[in-house]
C-alpha cells in the first residue's frame, strides 16, 4: 500500500458519521478504503475501479478484512448497476478521489506520464476504448485543438494541434516520448519558459480525460449517488483540477436547490502545508462534501 498516499484522508473521514456501508468509487490501491475499514470496525466497504490490475492488488492487500471489503471492477458511472449486483440499494457514504492513480502514473507501459517513455495509451481500463495514440494520429487538427482547449485549458491548443497534424505525416506518434518531443519542437523556447510547468502537461491531461471520458463519468456517477443515498449519506469528493471541481460544485448546488440536503463545505477544504510538502499529488487538491437528507 506504500505506493499510494490518499490525499486529505483524515479530513475526508472526519465527515463520516459511523457509516455501515461505504462505497469507495475510485478504489485505486485502497488507501481510503483501508483507513475507513480501520476507523469504523462495523463498516463494510465496496471498492470500485475499472483498472483490473488495481483491483487485484487491492483485493490481496485488504484480504485481512475478509467479507468487510468487496472490490467491484467497473466505472463509477455505472454505480447503480454495480451495487445492485451485490444487492445494495442504499449506502451511508460515497468517496471519490478523482484523476489518475499513482500506480498508473508510475508504470511507463500505461502511457499516462510525460516524464516516462512508454506506449501512448492512457486507458484506465486497458480492455476497453481506444488508446491516446489513436486519437492523436487520426483526428484532424481542429478536433485535437478542441480537446486540448476543453480538457486541458491549453492556451496554445491550435498551434500544438497543427504541429501534431504536420508531424504525424512523417511518423505515427506511438510513444509518450514522441509526443513530448514533438510538443517541444512546436512551441518556441520562450513560450515554454513562461508556461510554468512541463510543456506537455496540459496536453497529456486533456488526452487522458478525453480517452477515459472522465468528466462525463463524473457527472453520471454523482447523479447516481442521489438515488442511492439514505438519510445523512455523505458524498465526499477530492478533485485535482478546475474542470472536475466545477462539476462537483455545480452538482452540489443543484442538489441543495432541489432540497436533497446541505453542502458541508462552504468553501473547499485544502490540504495542510505539511501534506503539500510531503505528498506532491495533494498540491492541487480540493475536497467538497454534501450530506443528503433523503
Amino acid at each position: 500500500m506504500s505506493e499510494h498516499i490518499p490525499v486529505m484522508s483524515a479530513e475526508a473521514i472526519s465527515f463520516l458519521s459511523s457509516p455501515k456501508v461505504v462505497v469507495d468509487c475510485t478504489l485505486g490501491l485502497g488507501g481510503y478504503a483501508e483507513k475507513i475499514l480501520r476507523e469504523f470496525p462495523d463498516c463494510v466497504v465496496f471498492g470500485i475501479d475499472q483498472d483490473g490490475e488495481a483491483i487485484e492488488k487491492t483485493r490481496s492487500a485488504l484480504r485481512k478484512y475478509g467479507g468487510r471489503f468487496t472490490p467491484l471492477r467497473g466505472n463509477f458511472r455505472d454505480l447503480e448497476r454495480l451495487l445492485a449486483s451485490c444487492d445494495i440499494k442504499k449506502t451511508d457514504a460515497f468517496i471519490f478521489d478523482l484523476g489518475v492513480s499513482n500506480m498508473q502514473l508510475s508504470v511507463a507501459e500505461r502511457g499516462f506520464a510525460f516524464q516516462l517513455e512508454g506506449p501512448l495509451d492512457m486507458r484506465m481500463n486497458k480492455d476497453a476504448g481506444e488508446p491516446a495514440s489513436e486519437v492523436v494520429n487520426s483526428l484532424p487538427a481542429k478536433e485535437l485543438a478542441d480537446i486540448f482547449r476543453k480538457y486541458g485549458e491549453e492556451k496554445f491548443a491550435w498551434r500544438i494541434a497543427r504541429g501534431i497534424e504536420f508531424g504525424r505525416e512523417n511518423n505515427r506518434i506511438e510513444t509518450t516520448e514522441q509526443l513530448v518531443s514533438l510538443i517541444r519542437k512546436i512551441l518556441p523556447a520562450p513560450v515554454q519558459r513562461k508556461m510554468g510547468g512541463h510543456p506537455a502537461r496540459r496536453v497529456f491531461q486533456a488526452l487522458r480525460i478525453y480517452v477515459n471520458r472522465e468528466l462525463e463519468a463524473l457527472s453520471d456517477g454523482l447523479a447516481a449517488c442521489a438515488g442511492l443515498a439514505s438519510a445523512d449519506t455523505g458524498a465526499v469528493v477530492v478533485s485535482y483540477h478546475s474542470l472536475e471541481d466545477r462539476i462537483v460544485k455545480h452538482t452540489f448546488l443543484q442538489w441543495k436547490r432541489e432540497g436533497l440536503g446541505e453542502i458541508l463545505t462552504k468553501r473547499p477544504v485544502l490540504p495542510s502545508e505539511e501534506e503539500r510538502a510531503s505528498n506532491f499529488k495533494s498540491r492541487s487538491a480540493k475536497l467538497r462534501v454534501f450530506r443528503f437528507n433523503n
